[in-house]
Order: C-alpha cells, then structure tokens, then sequence
C-alpha cells in the first residue's frame, strides 16, 4: 500500500513519534492505523494513549442531576464550530437534550432519538433536532448519552471548560453532605484532568492485562540493553512496568493531584475519617467532546478556487 503524508502526519499527531518512524510503521503495517501504533509500541516510539491532538470536533458536553442526587445523565452534542458551540441557543438545546436523557428508558441514540420531545410531545427529538439545525443554521448531532443511579449514596457531576469534558461520579456513602459532596467534586476534577480508565485494578478485564503484557515485552526485547539479560530479570521488569501503567490508568492508584504525596485511594480514606463514614467510588463516567472524531480539515484556498470553478 502507497504510504502517504497525511497517513505519516495522522498518525504522529496519535503517537508523538518522529516522521521516519511513523513512516516505517504503515509501509511495515499495510497502513492499517491501528495495527501502526502498536507496531510503535513495541519499538517503544509511542505513548499507551493516542493523543489528545486527535480530539477535534465541536459542540459540548452537559449532564444533568436530580434533586435528589440518585439519577443523572450526560450528553455529548456535536456542531460544526466552535462559534455555534457557545452559543446561548445551542447550549439551552444541549441541556434540554440533557434533562431528556435523565429520564429516558432508551438504550442507545437510535431509539432516543424516536422518543417524544418532551418540552414538544408532537415532536420526536429528532424532529426536534432538525428544528434546531434549521434555526442555528448548522448541522448538529446528539451524538451519545448515559444515565449513572445512585443506590446507596448520591451523583455528582462536574463540568470543564465550558462543557468540554463533562463527568459523572457514583460516590457509595451514608454521609451526604457539604464534605463528601466537596470530596466528590474533587474525584470529579482528578478524572477531568487524569482521565482514568477504570476506577480499580479489580476493574481491569484480563484482556487489557494481557494485551498490555504483550506490548511491554516487545519494548523490553526490543531494547539492546536487555539482549543478555536473563528471563526471570524481563518478568521483574515487564511487573514493574505494567504496574506504573495501572497507576496512571485506575483512579484510585493516581498521585491525587491536589495533594502528590498521595494517591486517590488515600485521600478517600482521609474524607471517609473526616465524615465518619465509609466513602468509596463506584463508577464513573467522563465524556470529552469530540474524543475519537477528527475534523475534517479543509484547504481554503483550494476551497475558494474549487467554488471558482478553476
């Protein structure tokens, strides 16, 4: 397969690894993206994570909570520019979109999309959508949305950036109050910034273990330096990485980033002593607008010319 130069910047605006490399990796790979990275993995060019470089769409993130703390929603809705994602118009659609999803009983976009609107029953919400496109006068997209419950405790959620990234926190307690309602908003902000994977390790499927085994291995045989060293030496070292990994992907083993000289978990057991109360997280959910779309990027100029005719 013909490697080109958008294929090379794509994938190391993914990887941060240098233009030779990324090169090398799609001729080695048949240019299958996916397959690019890991082989750059393994050479230990890239990072675990693609880069947030490749989060490109707009619109915002909006969640919404009931009075009672137990129910709440997220939505993610795309526009086209950012210029209609501040808007007073589309951010009011936006939470609507989000007090809709609160109370739906739909499992996923399609069927929400059928429901009836409920501000306009004589509406479904994509008929509402197509109205407000129409209004704001660009194409728009409810693109996902979930619904976290609360059994024993209470939701919060946060917002960055006006509505960027958006999350939704589960905290397990008998203690409702201004402290663990402060702790919850603090969890809320350490996964905005840290973005974690799983709450804990107990999370973490074999599958990733194991995927993730693989990957180390290769980066650890790759290296010269290791060439002579013996089997059970690669074991220790190959533990030792993929626990640093585990730390960075699970949220209660991160460096809390209010207080570095403890992780999460300690500073949940520091909240649980101060309220008097076990307070444990049990899920969470973290919506960053656009993550996993790239924008379609256009050449003015070849755009102007194209409408030219020339």
């Amino acid at each position: 397969m013909n490697v080109t130069a958008g294929m090379v910047k794509e994938l190391r605006e993914m990887t941060g690894a240098g233009m030779m490399d990324c090169k090398k990796a799609l001729a080695e790979t048949d240019g299958n993206m996916d397959k690019a990275v890991e082989f750059l993995r393994e050479k230990g060019l890239a990072a675990a994570e693609k880069k947030a470089g490749r989060i490109a769409a707009e619109g915002m993130v909006d969640t919404n909570v009931s009075e009672d703390g137990k129910l709440a929603s997220i939505v993610e809705v795309n526009s086209e520019t950012d210029f209609v994602a501040k808007n007073e118009k589309f951010r009011d659609y936006v939470a609507a979109v989000a007090a809709q999803a609160a109370k739906t009983s739909a499992k996923d976009i399609d069927a929400f999309l059928e429901e009836k609107w409920e501000l306009e029953p004589t509406k479904t919400v994509k008929e509402e959508l197509s109205t407000m496109i129409s209004i704001i006068g660009e194409n728009m997209n409810i693109r996902r949305f979930e619904q976290l419950r609360a059994e024993n405790g209470f939701v919060a959620s946060y917002l960055h950036g006006g509505g960027r990234i958006g999350i939704l926190v589960e905290v397990e307690t008998t203690a409702v109050n201004d402290d663990t309602k402060e702790a919850a908003k603090n969890i809320a902000m350490q996964i905005a910034a840290m973005n974690p994977k799983y709450v804990s390790k107990d999370d973490v499927s074999e599958d990733y273990i194991n995927h993730e085994k693989d990957i180390i291995k290769a980066q650890i045989k790759n290296d010269p330096a290791n060439a002579k060293k013996p089997e059970n030496i690669i074991e220790k070292m190959l533990e030792g990485r993929l626990n640093k990994e585990l730390k960075e992907v699970c949220l209660l083993e991160q460096v809390y980033v209010k207080d570095g000289d403890m992780n999460v978990s300690k500073y949940l057991e520091s909240v649980a002593k101060q309220v008097g109360a076990p307070v444990a997280i049990k899920h969470f959910i973290r919506f960053e607008t656009g993550e996993g779309l790239a924008k379609k990027t256009e050449d003015f100029a070849a755009e102007v010319a194209k409408q030219m005719g020339q």
